[in-house]
């Protein structure tokens, strides 16, 4: 009982920490930590043992797989370079100029001064995805940071465990390189048959709950299988943690395709979940080891003044190395022509934000706590760990929202966000209509339209989003919503009277709340943040880049539809004909004229002409520019 509540009480003062950081702006790891901290001297707090087998095995596989899951195998790949440089080159960089600082600074042998590198090298998974979620960074260099901490841990165990033999004896650089290739190669392998097997399963599998508990053990399958692999006369073991990441990675790409649409959506929500509640727990949990590493100082003989200056150094030495490699990685690559075209090089703000994005995490205490206990002067070098990972989230954590202003680094542009997602629904909702089309026979005509009709409401809901006025969508939305909630009291009416049986009004109810989830959320986006300015056309639609060069007509009825206009109709928003000025409504609007003067004059591109909308559409190719 006693562990039980210690848990429900952990878990709960993590889960208030990070709504009240929420609710008053603040980092929630930073709050999480100093709530720790201040709780680890409070003497009925009992001790929190944050052990290696607790991170590795209990916290680390489900938090990896969570965010492997949700990260985009295409962009994973389309970014290897900078997220190898970083998650292999810097770790090992990092690892080096620790050691060699380390080494010069306290009275270790420099086997010692490189697993302390190792421990601090690597920046955490959790830590990034919590910066970037708060602050809003742009989408390459969140998938580059959440990358490069979803491989760096495999790095730094493997050189941790490399030095911790070296402590042992001689290892030599056949060894070394081996270990590497037997980990990084036996760990990708690994995850690569899990996520084969756990994928055929899952094809299999008909009952959604039993899909998502096989989704629940697959971290720790690919992890443990990994682990405990030995190949005869290497001793080292495939990477667990890169298995985790492989299997999420290839799992979560090939989920549309293995998965049931509600298996999905459970899924979703139920890692969503766990990992909202490990995140807020680990950074509670590091706050917890203060006392006990602070009191693991007493029978060093190095004197206080001496380790805090050794740790500031370390940390310092930790962020400065981090900006020393992330230009040299940036841009020497790209002086290889072929590179060069293909990814051109940043401007210099970009390097910076990654470089300062360095903020290290729960895998680097956790990996202090793997030096064997007759390691020399090892409380002092928990105590670095703890002081790095405390400073690079105060320090890093703290002061990259200015940074981001300060550069005018900015997130996803919501209004671009919208078109891209219109332009998707688009294509979409085309594909599914072009299969109604075919089935026009089979289905009753007033079945078909009205089928036809929703799939075109979904399309027009997403471009309404442009828009400032409450749209048509979104007064269908606000409607719906109020009805389902009068709906929702009259069957809970109907339960207080025992009426109807129980079972019945559970289903009622669950369809109801079906339906309130999938009412189109309708925001429009602010003008303030949008560009007028019509940018050229790079695609391959022919039409869209010849109208990029044109001069846009002058609107014939400016800010009115004609033909609204003459009928003394109403419309939703404007589309300008770029062939002859024409002013037409929007699909939204009841009339959609700018549809029907594309299908009577057949003048090939229209643009938006509401404030602050630059982007343009081609009817011929159906594709936004």
């Amino acid at each position: 009982m006693e562990i039980a509540l210690t848990l429900v009480t952990l878990i709960a003062i993590a889960i208030a920490g990070s709504v009240i950081a929420e609710r008053y702006t603040v980092s929630t790891p930073l709050l999480l930590i100093v709530l720790g901290s201040a709780a680890s001297y409070v003497p009925v707090v009992p001790d929190f043992e944050l052990t290696p087998t607790v991170v590795l095995v209990g916290l680390l596989p489900p938090l990896l797989y969570a965010s492997a899951i949700q990260t985009s195998l295409i962009d994973f790949a389309a970014n290897r370079r900078p997220i190898a440089l970083l998650s292999i080159g810097l770790v090992v960089f990092t690892v080096l100029g620790v050691g060699a600082v380390a080494h010069a600074l306290l009275p270790i042998s420099w086997p010692v001064a490189f697993a302390l590198g190792a421990v601090v090298a690597p920046p955490d998974a959790v830590a990034a995805s919590a910066v970037a979620r708060r602050v809003g960074m742009p989408r390459r260099v969140v998938t580059i940071l959440e990358g490069e901490s979803l491989v760096n841990d495999a790095t730094a165990i493997v050189t941790l465990r490399t030095a911790i033999a070296a402590m042992a004896g001689v290892v030599s650089v056949w060894e070394i390189g081996l270990g590497f290739l037997v980990s990084a190669v036996g760990g990708a392998a690994v995850g690569l048959v899990v996520a084969i097997v756990i994928g055929k399963i899952r094809r299999r599998l008909q009952n959604d709950l039993a899909d998502v508990a096989v989704s629940l053990l697959t971290p720790w399958i690919a992890y443990v299988l990994a682990e405990e692999i030995h190949l005869p006369g290497i001793d080292v073991h495939p990477s667990g943690v890169l298995a985790v990441v492989v299997a999420g990675l290839l799992l979560g790409h090939k989920s549309p395709a293995i998965q049931s649409a509600t298996s999905r959506l459970f899924e979703r929500t139920n890692w969503a979940t766990i990992s909202f509640v490990l995140e807020n727990c680990v950074f509670l949990l590091i706050g917890l080891q203060a006392k006990s590493i602070v009191d693991g100082l007493a029978a060093e003989d190095l004197g206080g003044s001496r380790i805090a200056l050794v740790s500031v150094l370390v940390l310092v030495t930790v962020i400065a190395l981090r900006m020393i490699w992330i230009y040299p990685a940036t841009y020497v690559p790209r002086w290889i022509p072929s590179v060069r075209r293909a990814d051109p090089p940043p401007p210099w703000a970009i390097p910076t934000v990654v470089g300062w994005a360095g903020m290290r995490g729960v895998v680097t205490l956790a990996a202090a706590f793997l030096l064997p206990h007759d390691t020399p002067h090892r409380p002092v070098l928990v105590m670095i760990a703890f002081v790095v990972t405390v400073g690079t989230l105060l320090i890093q954590g703290l002061t990259l929202p200015i940074l981001l202003r300060a550069l005018k680094v900015r997130g996803p542009d919501p209004h671009e966000d919208h078109i891209q997602e219109a332009t998707a629904y688009q294509s979409a909702v085309n594909a599914g209509l072009a299969w109604l089309d075919e089935q026009d026979d089979d289905i009753d005509p007033a079945v078909a339209e009205r089928v036809r009709q929703r799939a075109m409401d979904r399309t027009n809901a997403v471009w309404e989003r442009l828009g400032g006025l409450e749209t048509p969508s979104a007064q269908y939305s606000r409607a719906r919503a109020a009805m389902l909630e009068r709906e929702r009291a009259a069957i809970l009416d109907l339960r207080r009277r025992g009426t109807i049986d129980q079972a019945i009004l559970r289903r009622v109810l669950a369809a109801l709340d079906v339906e309130e989830s999938i009412l189109d959320t309708v925001e429009p986006v602010s003008t303030a943040e949008r560009d007028e300015d019509l940018r050229v056309f790079s695609g391959d639609c022919e039409h869209l880049r010849a109208f990029c060069t044109m001069d846009t007509p002058s609107p014939r009825t400016p800010g009115a539809c004609e033909e609204c206009q003459r009928d003394g109709a109403t419309w939703v928003s404007l589309r300008l004909c770029l062939t002859c000025g024409h002013v037409g409504c929007c699909n939204s609007s009841p009339g959609k004229h700018a549809d029907a003067h594309f299908a009577e004059s057949g003048h090939p591109v229209m643009r938006s002409i509401e404030p602050g909308e630059a982007w343009r559409w081609c009817y011929v190719d159906e594709i936004v520019g």
